[in-house]
């Protein structure tokens, strides 16, 4: 099997999909946005990143149809696009890391500061 053979648009969306959610602080956004929705400046405030490279991280985020957008004013708020499958999908990749011998903390939203 040639590497043509699976380039598929079934296997495209799927690593395209996967390739959102492999860096570790789109992961962070990700956990965070389970606990409730968020701006770009507060996403900022929690991870301490340039704000540049947090709306670097939504816009491939929203891009990839796992985040929705919500405009109120001049605020943008971002939340999950589907939470209960996002958070189905976190946790099985959890459960698979369990199985391979790993320490999971994928699924666990990140509790954030009064």
């Amino acid at each position: 099997m040639t590497m043509k053979e699976t380039e598929t648009p079934d296997t495209e969306m799927a690593a395209t999909l996967f390739r959102s959610l492999a860096d570790p602080n789109r992961l962070a956004i990700v956990k965070h946005l389970m606990l409730s929705e968020h701006r770009v400046a507060d996403l900022v405030g929690h991870l301490g990143l340039a704000q540049s490279t947090v709306s670097a991280h939504v816009r491939g985020l929203r891009d990839s149809g796992l985040l929705t957008a919500r405009v109120r004013g001049r605020a943008t708020f971002y939340s999950l696009a589907e939470p209960e499958l996002t958070t189905n999908l976190l946790a099985a990749a959890d459960d698979l890391l369990v199985a391979t011998g790993e320490v999971p903390v994928i699924c666990e939203p990140e509790v954030e500061a009064p």
